[in-house]
């Protein structure tokens, strides 16, 4: 049996790459993640409204509710033995007229049938019983929904991986790859000591940076790469006291959970994300966006004061489908896409990609057959 430096690489070292290196540490194999970067989580995972989300909107039976409802139910107890700070606070998705009322039944029946637990449907008099502030015409609640830190979350996935004889090896970008004869791979990496190592699995999870990876993947199949695409979202961050103790979501928007409210761990208002395709990642924020956020935001908190709106940060998520076209599911793609054994390859892992990571990465580790 060949010899490897180590029995898998992952490419990336954000929430889903760690929690894919994980998920193989926990069978026992010695793992190597490779993070261009000079930190962890310094992409997507970094710039993202840290929810938990409960699974409520996605198709029953794909990837995304599977995956999201089983990660969802794996990270608390993972957060609460690891220390690392979430608040499970709930969520209202809040119908602000009557043509929103229709859509929450059908958000309700598809959030059941993913098996989210403890779905309520709230009149508006119950709703405004939970927070006195908000406008609406009636409202979900999803107690299982919640925010939590997640950069304390990688923190301790990268633990793990230390612990079980693995590393996390940092300013260390991915150069390419090529299937050894004999099963296995040689991978190249770069950085200020270049230097190549092989292993018997190869898992690629770079988010924005998932096309280019596969590319340089001998053998990658180039019609198996999709289209990149770049969803940027802008927060604004509010001054005084935070209005609400759940999480305020409206209806979803096309390709979107649109502009939504969050109180942070530190007990402060942040709104967003909104939504604009970008041609390249692009974290700057618009100060000129913010009288569309006040716009928004006063459908439900008509009380929102003029002036309180601070531009704070902006994400990127890391798309497969433009701005007309319907959204896709996960890809998490093994031999039997690509061809090529031994490699799992990850596209369009935006939300809720960090919810659903852990369970993302037993689905790795399933797709490889360990």
């Amino acid at each position: 049996m060949a010899e490897f430096d180590f029995d898998a690489v992952v490419v990336g070292a954000g929430a889903v790459g760690l929690a894919c290196a994980y998920g193989l540490s926990r069978r026992g194999l010695s793992v190597a993640v490779l993070e261009q970067e000079s930190a962890i989580g310094q992409g997507v995972s970094s710039r993202n409204s840290e929810v938990i989300h409960g699974g409520l909107y996605y198709p029953t039976g794909s990837l995304k509710a599977r995956l999201c409802v089983a990660g969802r139910r794996a990270l608390y107890p993972f957060l609460a033995k690891h220390n690392v700070d979430f608040d499970r606070c709930g969520k209202l998705v809040v119908a602000t007229n009557a043509e929103e009322v229709a859509r929450l039944d059908r958000i309700f029946d598809q959030a059941v049938a993913n098996g989210v637990e403890g779905m309520r449907k709230l009149s508006k008099a119950e709703a405004l019983a939970l927070e006195p502030q908000l406008a609406c015409e009636g409202a979900l609640l999803s107690p299982e929904s919640g925010v939590f830190d997640s950069h304390g979350y990688m923190l301790a996935l990268e633990g793990e991986i230390e612990a079980a004889g693995g590393a996390v090896v940092l300013s260390t970008p991915f150069e390419g790859a090529a299937p050894l004869a004999g099963g296995g791979f040689e991978v190249r990496a770069g950085g200020a000591e270049p230097t190549e190592l092989s292993c018997r699995y190869l898992v690629t999870a770079p988010g924005l940076s998932a096309q280019g990876v596969a590319a340089h993947i001998a053998g990658f199949p180039a019609q198996m790469i999709p289209p990149a695409h770049y969803g940027k979202g802008m927060y604004f961050r509010l001054a005084g006291k935070a209005p609400f103790a759940h999480l305020i979501y409206p209806p979803p928007i096309p390709g979107a959970l649109g502009t939504h409210y969050r109180r942070d761990l530190g007990g402060q208002g942040i709104f967003g994300p909104d939504l604009h395709y970008v041609d390249a990642p692009d974290y700057t924020v618009d100060p000129s966006a913010a009288p569309d956020f006040y716009r928004y935001i006063r459908k439900f908190w008509p009380a929102l004061p003029e002036g309180a709106l601070s531009p704070d940060y902006a994400g990127v998520r890391p798309k497969i489908h433009g701005p007309d076209e319907p959204q896709p599911d996960f890809r998490i793609e093994a031999a039997e896409e690509h061809g090529i054994k031994g490699l799992v390859a990850l596209f369009g892992i935006e939300s809720p990609g960090l919810t659903s990571s852990l369970a993302i990465g037993e689905e790795v580790a399933a797709r490889l057959r360990l």
